[in-house]
């Protein structure tokens, strides 16, 4: 559930960090005035029905793509990371500030993520890995979205060990390479 719990993380910081952040959003048919402009919306692992993906602007949403767990030589437990896409989308009428919104809602994701570097308390943003985003070139006003990659130092899963008469103290087994493992 570690990753679910980042994603819960990243969703939580994500709408404090935009919470002042009003965008406008497009009017519906089934509308009987027009909406109040808001804050993006949050979500995790996409939307709950993407084919209203326009109905929803504004939005952020936060996708693991990957995750990796990986042991260094002579390590006790392994270095755990997982790397998240973050999706974001606006809408405008204007083309300008349709591109400054979006670029501004990227902005400010970045940099608070950048300045606070632990979220949860517990998930540590990879410095080393960076942050990467972008702005999709290919954009149809009055919609504009992108999306952002960064990449997260996690706790490592421990290993449980037996200890005593039905445990596995005294078994040496054979790891990769003919290596006895404890």
């Amino acid at each position: 559930m570690t990753k679910a719990n980042l994603l819960e993380a990243l969703k939580t910081f994500t709408e404090e960090v935009t919470k002042d952040l009003i965008l406008p959003v497009q009017r519906q048919k089934e509308d009987k005035a027009p909406p109040k402009p808001r804050a993006p919306e949050v979500h995790i692992m996409g939307l709950a029905d993407f084919s209203a993906a326009k109905k929803k602007a504004p939005y952020v949403f936060y996708q693991v793509i990957t995750a990796r767990d990986q042991w260094t030589p002579g390590a006790s437990r392994p270095d755990s990371q997982a790397t998240v896409r973050s999706v974001a989308a606006v809408y405008h009428q204007d083309n300008k500030e349709g591109q400054l919104a979006i670029l501004e809602l990227f902005e400010r994701m970045r940099v608070a993520l950048l300045k606070q570097g632990v979220i949860g308390g517990q998930f540590k943003l990879d410095y080393s890995a960076g942050i990467e985003y972008l702005i999709y070139p290919e954009n149809i006003p009055p919609f504009y979205a992108g999306e952002m990659i960064s990449t997260w130092k996690l706790f490592p899963v421990e290993r449980e060990v037996k200890y005593g008469k039905q445990g596995y103290s005294n078994i040496k087994q054979s790891g990769p390479g003919g290596h006895s493992c404890p």
